[in-house]
């Protein structure tokens, strides 16, 4: 064999290889380098395996083929360890009302997020909603979209990330501050 025969050879094995799903550590790397970019105002979702492919000019989607509790306790885990953004979470509506009938596995996953969230607030919001936040933020901002093995409705944790080192509150009273010396 001369190199001219080898060339589409490695340009199929280049292809193939570059179609396959994500690695458990490439993801986890990617979300570490985004990480070290994303700031208030992006989010990061952790969304069951039939969340829809949205097209909005920031939104990047990374099928995980991981345990969606597992990858939504790295992405926390993440944050956590961040020094610039916080989590402000926000669950499906939808999800208390799920019977057990229709979706199985449910009420496990509901006890194991409620287990895994302790700690942070947990805002309710309809599913829709909340997909429509994301699709117009994602103009301005960078969303980042982890897609998982999981194959129960109404499961999504939206993360939407604000800054930890500056709250709405020092963000008012900066405001306060600015319009009590403003020139009227």
């Amino acid at each position: 064999m001369n190199g001219h025969s080898l060339s589409p050879i490695l340009l199929c094995i280049a292809l193939l290889v570059s179609s396959l799903p994500a690695s458990a550590e490439s993801w986890r790397s990617h979300l570490n380098d985004e990480m070290q970019l994303m700031g208030h105002r992006n989010w990061i979702l952790i969304v069951d395996s039939a969340y829809p492919e949205q097209v909005g000019s920031g939104i990047e989607t990374i099928e995980t083929n991981s345990d969606q509790l597992d990858v939504a306790r790295t992405v926390l885990a993440g944050i956590k360890d961040s020094i610039h953004v916080r989590p402000v979470i926000f669950m499906d509506a939808e999800l208390p009302f799920v019977s057990e009938q229709k979706a199985p596995g449910i009420s496990s996953y509901r006890s194991q997020i409620s287990t895994l969230l302790r700690g942070y607030e947990v805002n309710s919001r309809l599913h829709q909603s909340l997909i429509e936040e994301v699709g117009k933020d994602s103009a301005q901002y960078r969303v980042l979209i982890l897609k998982t093995k999981l194959a129960i409705p109404y499961t999504s944790v939206f993360i939407h990330l604000d800054c930890k080192y500056w709250g709405a509150e020092d963000e008012r009273n900066l405001r306060e501050t600015i319009h009590s010396h403003s020139v009227q």
